[in-house]
């Protein structure tokens, strides 16, 4: 069974947040949370809270535990960019590009190596 949690509008550009996000993806749903509250970024922070959030669904609407679960993916999309313009020289306006993104996480069931041996 799969889980998702997802964190929209996120003022963060994505490339700056897809770089955390792979660090998690394949990951135990615990192993990850702990990797996450160790790395010095704002993105590491948002991810922390929506991969909580995935987690927090996974027990309470389907009555998983959270030792059985692991990030199956970690996808980051881009959101709609915020354009505003700055005084740039001979009186033009130069363009600045406030990017956003949204944080979709996905968690599934670990499978069990015993139910595959056998």
């Amino acid at each position: 069974m799969q889980v998702q949690a997802l964190t929209k509008f996120v003022r963060m550009s994505p490339k700056k947040v897809r770089q955390v996000a792979r660090e998690i993806q394949g990951r135990d749903a615990n192993e990850a949370i702990e990797l996450l509250t160790f790395i010095p970024r704002k993105s590491a922070r948002l991810i922390h809270k929506t991969l909580v959030s995935a987690v927090a669904n996974a027990e309470n609407n389907n009555n998983l535990s959270s030792n059985d679960l692991v990030v199956k993916t970690a996808v980051v999309e881009e959101a709609p960019t915020i354009k505003r313009w700055r005084a740039g020289a001979r009186g033009m306006a130069k363009p600045i590009k406030k990017r956003n993104s949204h944080i979709r996480i996905i968690l599934s069931e670990k499978k069990d190596e015993t139910d595959s041996e056998s």
